[in-house]
């Protein structure tokens, strides 16, 4: 295709996936209220020395606050529209085994990204009572509702990417780009990025946040790592027995 042609098909494509996206928005905005509500309930049931709140402290923060949960809901929902408009923009120019890995890596991705969005929702309370427990007894948490959603959203985002970042690992080496040696020999490099990841997700000075969310990484890793050696040993075997 011409360039002007490949421009109108890109065009055409982040069209329908940015109305997708507005459609799922909307819905997304009218389900806020529930959102909020669930976001807000480990805060609501700490109990200890001190009692915690979320405050809205200017007036336009509360709908501020929809609208950033609306278009994140947005964006989750019409996710199998986007992910199609890109597939259907790539496919033409992919080779046939480059389109079954895209599959491939396209079906396993998304449970893993659900599973890492659960897994960080799930440890959410866990880090609001372990950090509200060191206030003084007496004291009152006084949480900003934007802050809140803000160190919310990047966890459990953060956690849902870095659940799929593995499957990076995968498709480099199924392409032959990465053999399983060297990602074995990288992992030191890996254990560093994984700790700073972690550190960055998580609200600073927490180190026990931080290895919640370092240790199921390093065991992904560890699984990416078995899957490229079990890999590379099967076309080890498939070249050697081409050669006879």
């Amino acid at each position: 295709m011409p360039l002007l042609s490949h421009l109108s098909e890109l065009r055409k494509r982040v069209t329908i996936a940015a109305v997708a996206i507005i459609v799922a928005g909307i819905v997304g905005f009218a389900f806020s209220d529930a959102v909020i509500a669930a976001a807000a309930e480990p805060v609501a049931h700490v109990t200890g020395p001190s009692l915690t709140s979320l405050n809205f402290t200017r007036i336009g923060e509360a709908f501020d606050l929809r609208f950033k949960i609306a278009l994140a809901i947005g964006i989750v929902l019409a996710a199998p529209v986007w992910l199609y408009q890109i597939w259907a923009f790539l496919v033409p120019g992919l080779t046939r085994r480059e389109r079954r890995i895209g599959v491939a890596f396209v079906g396993t991705a998304v449970p893993l990204f659900a599973g890492g969005v659960a897994f960080g929702w799930l440890v959410v309370p866990q880090i609001v009572h372990l950090l509200a427990g060191f206030a003084p007894a007496g004291s009152t948490t006084m949480l900003t509702a934007s802050q809140y959603f803000d160190f919310l959203l990047k966890l459990v985002v953060g956690v849902g990417v870095a659940f799929v970042s593995p499957l990076a690992v995968i498709a480099l080496n199924a392409v032959g780009v990465l053999s399983a040696a060297s990602i074995i020999r990288g992992w030191r490099v890996a254990l560093i990025v994984i700790v700073i990841f972690s550190a960055t997700v998580t609200p600073p000075s927490d180190l026990m946040s931080m290895l919640i969310i370092a240790l199921p990484l390093c065991g992904l890793y560890v699984g990416s790592a078995l899957w490229a050696w079990a890999h590379d040993r099967r076309a080890a075997r498939r070249v050697a027995a081409a050669s006879r």
